[in-house]
């Protein structure tokens, strides 16, 4: 049974999301905490979003508690700001976001490879099970069929392109415009190869790792800078994109006072990282503005026509009830194991008494009653289970089934479709610390 516990850009402003962001240097050890405590576990963690998937059935309270742990800061958040899916709908949920269609930008196309990504990093950590392995790759599956077969591909945007779109919309066009881009990972060098398209005429590249600010400046046509030299080059920026997260804001007033802004030498800063990269006391400083990610969805206007839309829908709907389907088919699987092996155990034991009997028996004779004895069974169960496998009525034979012949076990799993909380008790207090509480953020940038 799936089930999701997440925050997003639909439910909260960015100042709470970055409270739940989820680094990928961190996640390796929020995952291994996860598979401690719940066994499977799949962490989606985007600048839009924080995801928890699990295939195990737990009631709301103790979901939007778990989304909490997964950060210190998390503590606090409220109810409002947390939804919780369950069964279905949390997995049209995940077929959505990987198509695009629960996005910031609408169309937005680096959420496949996130999808893609998170399912990477569980599977490395070992927390993922059949069901959300297959839910996930289905997500990555649909993600990419919608963009195929619909309008929405050609509406495909990214927020590095919506930053830089936003750019231009303030200064106009680019060419005689000093940009910065800082962060080298996939949004800084999607930012400084958008910048390029839009002809900038100097584009400087900061990175913590200067190997990776040099790289992403060669492709781009644009100038390393040295991390420790950030201030100069904002001091010859008009305006800077910044990409890159940490584990405190990298742009504080204190940064801002030292470069010379002004009125009559503004500077704009446009801040696609999460957690932010840029102090909100910042916006206050005369002469700066600052644009955050939620800024840059409220802008957006390249919406995808109805009949797009409407087809992208059609799709995840008919990929959630293929999924729904294949889970229908597995409820069974249980029961069918446990008549087999009820049956097989009675076949072996009726030998087993009646075999030593006939002692002028040949080897061939005891093969020949072996497989007379199994032919039986398999005959006499073909019908039963044939009717267990049946779309919609297999799992309520099987419910039958256990009861009748006392098989062991819980008879049929769960329904895919729904989970019943009434009958959970209230929450406990959880008995752990925040999984993050002793995970320090290194700062080495990898992604961002």
């Amino acid at each position: 049974m799936i089930v999701l516990a997440g925050i997003s850009h639909a439910t909260a402003p960015v100042a709470l999301r970055e409270r739940l962001a989820v680094s990928t240097e961190e996640l390796p050890r929020v995952l291994a905490a996860l598979r401690e405590r719940y066994g499977a576990a799949v962490v989606l963690s985007t600048c839009n979003r924080t995801e928890l998937y699990l295939s195990q059935p737990l009631p709301p309270a103790r979901l939007r508690a778990a989304l909490r742990a997964l950060k210190p800061a998390g503590a606090g958040i409220p109810d409002d700001a947390i939804y919780v899916l369950v069964g279905t709908d949390a997995a049209r949920h995940l077929l959505r976001v990987a198509s695009g269609l629960d996005s910031l930008l609408l169309g937005e196309d680096q959420i496949l490879g996130q999808v893609r990504e998170a399912l990477g990093a569980a599977a490395a950590a070992g927390t993922t099970d059949r069901l959300l392995s297959r839910l996930f790759h289905l997500a990555i599956a649909t993600g990419r069929r919608v963009r195929a077969e619909t309008a929405i591909g050609r509406h495909a945007r990214s927020v590095s392109a919506a930053a830089v779109q936003a750019v231009v919309r303030r200064l106009g066009p680019l060419g005689e415009r000093t940009l910065l881009v800082v962060g080298a990972g996939a949004a800084g060098k999607l930012s400084a190869l958008a910048l390029r398209e839009a002809h900038a005429g100097r584009l400087l590249v900061a990175s913590r790792t200067y190997a990776h600010a040099v790289e992403v400046a060669a492709e781009a046509g644009g100038e390393a800078v040295p991390f420790d030299g950030l201030p100069r080059a904002l001091a010859e920026a008009d305006a800077a994109i910044l990409a890159v997260a940490g584990d405190g804001p990298l742009i504080v007033p204190e940064t801002v006072a030292t470069v010379g802004v002004s009125p009559a030498r503004p500077l704009l800063l446009v801040d696609i990282a999460v957690p932010r990269a840029v102090d909100p006391a910042v916006a206050t400083i005369a002469g700066v503005r600052v644009l955050d990610i939620d800024a840059l969805g409220s802008e957006a206007a390249d919406i995808p026509a109805l009949g797009a839309l409407t087809d992208a829908e059609t799709i995840v709907d008919a990929e959630t009830a293929r999924l729904e389907a294949w889970w229908e088919s597995l409820r069974v699987v249980p029961t069918i194991a446990a008549l087999r092996g009820r049956a097989e155990a009675v076949r072996r034991a009726e030998l087993a008494r009646t075999l030593p009997r006939l002692s002028n028996l040949s080897p061939r004779d005891r093969e020949r009653i072996e497989a007379l004895t199994a032919a039986i069974v398999n005959k006499l169960l073909h019908e039963p289970i044939q009717q267990l496998k049946r779309p919609g009525v297999g799992a309520q034979y099987a419910a039958v089934v256990h009861e009748l012949f006392g098989l062991p076990g819980d008879g049929p799993m769960q329904p895919f479709s729904s989970v019943r909380h009434a009958g959970f008790p209230d929450p406990e207090p959880l008995p752990w610390p925040p999984i993050g509480a002793d995970a320090a953020v290194d700062p080495a940038e990898a992604s961002q």
